[in-house]
């Protein structure tokens, strides 16, 4: 059997290729999804079915209220997300679907987890090429993180604890995540990945988040499964 593995799995495309690439390596797979309020709900179904999809060892849901906090366009309804924005505008600044400190919670929870079970892996989603712009989705974060873990738990303070935090995205264009996907079988129909769905759950297909996989889609030459068009 192979390693254990936490995978941050949110029922988004660039999760559940995450998941995917973990598998492909022959991790036994734990999955962790986070509800904490998101406008987009919906993700939180998608991610029960890629999880039961992929046959993780266990799918651990879990709430994190960061909607008592607010101070984004996806936790509090009185923030607008930001709609038919350019690319040269989306490079510019961290807009208001940023969540204050989400990757850092997430990877808290997971390191917690992952510290039970005994994994020393972690596999989170996190791209710093097509992005908005989010502080928590860069290298220099994830690298300061995995630094942390060893000195805040106590088999990374006993030496007992080798953990390793996968990012096998982050330097990929939206457009190789999607080919990546493919090429692992994975099966996009199954994700979500709009900010501001409507209420049938159809993506708005005109928030930064439709928008880069639009393009993502285009560039790889495939068809977008969940494609309003289709």
């Amino acid at each position: 059997m192979g390693k254990k593995a936490v995978v941050l799995v949110s029922g988004g495309l660039d999760s559940t290729t995450c998941l995917a690439i973990a598998k492909s390596q022959g991790f036994k797979l734990y999955a962790l999804t986070l509800s904490y309020g998101q406008r987009h709900q919906v993700e939180i179904q998608a991610a029960r079915k890629v999880a039961k999809a992929y046959r993780v060892q266990k799918h651990l849901e879990l709430r994190v209220p960061l909607t008592a906090f607010g101070g984004s366009a996806l936790t509090d309804g009185k923030i607008r997300v930001p709609k038919s924005r350019s690319l040269q505008q989306m490079g510019k600044g961290i807009p208001s679907t940023y969540v204050p400190a989400r990757n850092t919670v997430f990877l808290s929870l997971a390191l917690a987890w992952a510290e039970v079970l005994g994994a020393e892996h972690i596999f989170i989603g996190v791209n710093a090429m097509d992005y908005s712009g989010y502080p928590d989705c860069r290298p220099e974060f994830i690298r300061a993180f995995e630094k942390l873990a060893k000195l805040a738990t106590k088999k990374g303070v006993e030496g007992r604890w080798k953990l390793k935090i996968h990012t096998p995205l982050i330097r990929f264009s939206k457009a190789k995540i999607i080919k990546t996907g493919l090429k692992l079988g994975v099966d996009y129909a199954m994700t979500h990945s709009c900010y501001d769905p409507q209420r049938n759950g159809r993506p708005c297909g005109k928030c930064d988040s439709c928008l880069l996989r639009e393009k993502g889609f285009k560039e790889a030459e495939s068809q977008d499964p969940i494609s309003r068009k289709n």
